[in-house]
C-alpha cells in the first residue's frame, strides 16, 4: 500500500513539473498514445525542462537528489541542457532531531556522549541528504567533526531505488533518448553508489589513504581519521578551519596567490590520476576549502572522500597516450589507441574512426588553448568513439567529471588558467617516468617476492604444459619436436635443454602476434618467467 502511495507521489509530481514533454508522444504505439493525447493540449511548460528536472528530484526527496546529483556525473549520458541544472543540486536538507544524533553514536560507540567527548555541540554543523554532522572535542582537546548517516535510510532507499526502476523501464519502453540513455543502468549504477555511501568507514579508510598519499605535501591537505571513533554509520575526524574555495573575495582579502592556486588544482589531479591512481571522485567547490597558513604559497584541503576512483595499468597508459596524442593532434594514433585498448570494436575502421576525431577536435584547437575546456575536449572525443560501439567506461567518466569539476573551479579562480601548458609537461614526463629503470627496479621490488615464490614450480608447469600440447592438432613443427624428444626421455642434461628450449618457444609465441592465438591470453608473469626458466636451464 505505501509502494503505491509512494509511486502515486511521483506521477503526481512528473505531471506537475511536466516531465511529459521529456517522451515523444507523436512516436509511441497508438494503445499508448491515447492515454497521453490530453497532456499535448496543456500549454507549454515556462521553465527550461533541466530546471523542472531539478525541482522535481528536490520535491521528491533525499533519495532522488542523490539520484539527480548522479545523473550530473554522467556527461556521456545526459545531454549538456540538463547536466547544467542538475548540477546545481544542494545537498542542505532538514537535519533530523540531535537526540536521534545522540543516541546513534551512542549505541554505535558504546558510551555516553560526555564520556566519549569533552565538548560535544547538539546544534548540526551541516545536514545532508545521506548524513549530518556535527562538532566536537576530545578529551585529548582535538577539535574534531562527528559524521553520522541518518537512520532508517536503508529500507527507504530500497524502495525508491525499486520505484526508480520503475521509471526507468518506462522511460525506456516509451522513449527513445530514455534507451540512448541506458536509464536502467544509470539506475544500478546509482544503487551501488548510494549504498557505498552510507558506509562510513569506507569513507575513513578513503580519507586515510588520500592523506597518506599527499603526506607532508604542500599542495593538498587531508583531515586526519580517528578510527578508535569509526563505524560503519559513524566516523569522527579532524575538523579543519579554512576559506571555501568559491569566496574569491575572502581568498583576496588574504593575498592569495589565485594563479598558483588554479595551477595547483590542476597538478593535484593528475598527480592523484596518474602517480597514485587514487583520486578524490567528488571535488565539487563544496567539498574543497584553501588553508589560511600559507597564502602565497597555498593549500587545498579535501573533505568527504566518500566516492574515489582509480584507473587499471592499461587505461591509465592508453589515456596518457590519447592525451598526448591529441596535444600533438595525431588524430590516427589516437583512435588507434581506442582499438588497442579494447574501448571500441577490434574491427572498427581506423580510417573513419580517424576522420570522426578529427572533425569534432579539429574546430576545437583552432581557439586560443586558454579557451579550450579540456575536460569538454576528452567528453567530446568519448561521445565521438560511442557511433563506433563504445562501451561506457565507468572510471573514465567518474574521470572525466572530476576533471570538469578541476577545470571549472581553477578557471573561476584564474579566467586565463591554461590547463593544456600545465597537463602537457606533465604528460610527457609521466610517460618517459613510466620506462625509467627506477620504475622497472620498483616494480621488480614489488612484484619479486611472488616471482621467487613461483619460480621453483616453472619447470613443473612447463612439462605438463608440455603434455598437454601433445594432444593439440595445430601444432609448430618446432614445439612437435620439442614434445616428442620429451616423449623419448633421453638423458637428464638432453632433456633439461630440451624443456627449456620448448619455454623459450612458448614465450616467444605468447610474445608474437598472431602466432598461436590461445597463447596470447598468458599473462606477462608467465612469459617472464618461461623466457627467465628457459635460458637458466639452458645456459647453467
Amino acid at each position: 500500500m505505501l509502494a503505491i502511495f509512494r509511486l502515486l507521489q511521483i506521477i503526481f509530481a512528473a505531471f506537475k513539473y511536466r516531465l511529459d514533454t521529456f517522451i515523444e508522444i507523436k512516436r509511441l504505439p497508438w494503445s499508448i498514445r491515447w492515454l497521453l493525447l490530453p497532456l499535448t493540449w496543456l500549454p507549454k511548460p515556462e521553465l527550461p525542462r533541466g530546471e523542472r528536472l531539478r525541482l522535481f528530484f528536490e520535491h521528491m526527496g533525499p533519495v532522488f537528489v542523490k539520484f539527480g546529483q548522479l545523473l550530473s556525473t554522467r556527461p556521456d549520458l545526459i545531454p549538456p541542457d540538463l547536466m547544467n541544472f542538475l548540477d546545481k543540486l544542494q545537498d542542505h536538507v532538514t537535519p533530523f532531531p540531535s537526540e536521534a544524533f545522540v543516541a546513534l553514536v551512542e549505541q554505535s560507540l558504546g558510551a555516553p556522549i560526555d564520556e566519549l567527548f569533552k565538548e560535544f555541540d547538539r546544534e548540526p554543523l551541516a545536514s545532508a541528504s545521506i548524513a549530518q554532522v556535527h562538532t566536537a572535542t576530545l578529551h585529548s582537546g582535538k577539535k574534531v567533526v562527528v559524521k553520522a548517516v541518518r537512520p532508517g535510510l536503508e529500507p527507504t532507499i530500497e524502495k525508491d531505488i525499486a520505484l526508480l526502476r520503475t521509471v526507468a523501464y518506462l522511460a525506456e519502453a516509451l522513449s527513445a533518448d530514455g534507451k540512448r540513455l541506458h536509464m536502467r543502468d544509470v539506475v544500478e549504477d546509482y544503487r551501488h553508489t548510494i549504498f557505498d555511501e552510507l558506509d562510513l568507514q569506507r569513507e575513513a579508510a578513503n580519507a586515510s589513504q588520500l592523506r597518506r598519499n599527499f603526506a607532508n605535501s604542500d599542495q593538498l591537505y587531508v583531515p586526519e581519521v580517528y578510527w578508535d571513533y569509526c563505524r560503519r554509520n559513524v566516523m569522527v575526524m579532524e575538523r579543519i578551519f579554512g576559506i571555501p574555495v568559491t569566496h574569491i573575495d575572502a581568498l583576496r582579502e588574504q593575498n592569495t596567490d589565485l594563479k598558483r592556486l588554479a595551477e595547483r588544482g590542476v597538478e593535484i589531479f593528475f598527480k592523484q590520476v596518474f602517480e597514485h591512481n587514487f583520486f578524490h571522485a567528488d571535488m565539487h567547490p563544496g567539498n574543497i576549502f584553501v588553508s589560511t597558513k600559507t597564502p602565497q604559497n597555498p593549500q587545498y584541503i579535501a573533505i568527504d572522500t566518500a566516492v574515489v576512483g582509480s584507473l587499471s595499468r592499461e587505461d591509465q597508459y592508453y589515456l596518457a597516450r590519447n592525451i598526448l596524442a591529441m596535444f600533438r593532434r595525431d588524430y590516427r594514433l589516437v583512435a588507434e589507441l581506442h582499438v588497442f585498448s579494447g574501448w571500441v570494436p577490434e574491427e572498427t575502421s581506423i580510417g573513419e574512426l580517424e576522420a570522426a576525431i578529427r572533425s569534432v577536435c579539429e574546430p576545437i584547437f583552432e581557439k586560443p588553448l586558454k579557451e579550450i575546456s579540456f575536460g569538454h575536449v576528452l567528453i567530446s572525443l568519448f561521445q565521438t568513439a560511442r557511433r563506433f560501439q563504445m562501451e561506457v567506461q565507468p572510471q573514465l567518466v567518474l574521470l572525466q567529471k572530476t576533471l570538469l569539476n578541476i577545470e571549472g573551479l581553477g578557471r573561476q579562480l584564474y579566467p586565463d588558467l591554461d590547463l593544456w601548458s600545465t597537463a602537457h609537461p606533465y604528460m610527457e614526463r609521466w610517460i618517459k617516468d613510466r620506462f625509467h629503470p627506477k620504475a622497472l627496479y620498483s616494480e621488480l621490488r614489488r612484484y619479486g617476492p611472488e616471482w621467487m615464490e613461483k619460480f621453483p614450480e616453472v619447470p613443473h608447469l612447463i612439462f605438463n604444459n608440455l603434455e598437454q600440447l601433445q594432444e593439440l592438432t595445430k601444432l609448430t613443427p618446432e614445439i612437435k619436436r620439442a614434445t616428442k624428444a620429451l616423449a623419448d626421455r633421453p638423458s637428464s642434461g638432453t632433456r633439461r635443454k630440451q624443456i627449456a628450449t620448448a619455454a623459450l618457444v612458448l614465450a616467444a609465441a605468447a610474445a608474437w602476434p598472431g602466432f598461436l592465438p590461445w597463447l596470447q591470453n598468458l599473462p606477462t608473469i608467465t612469459v617472464v618467467l618461461l623466457l627467465t626458466a628457459g635460458a637458466v636451464w639452458l645456459f647453467r
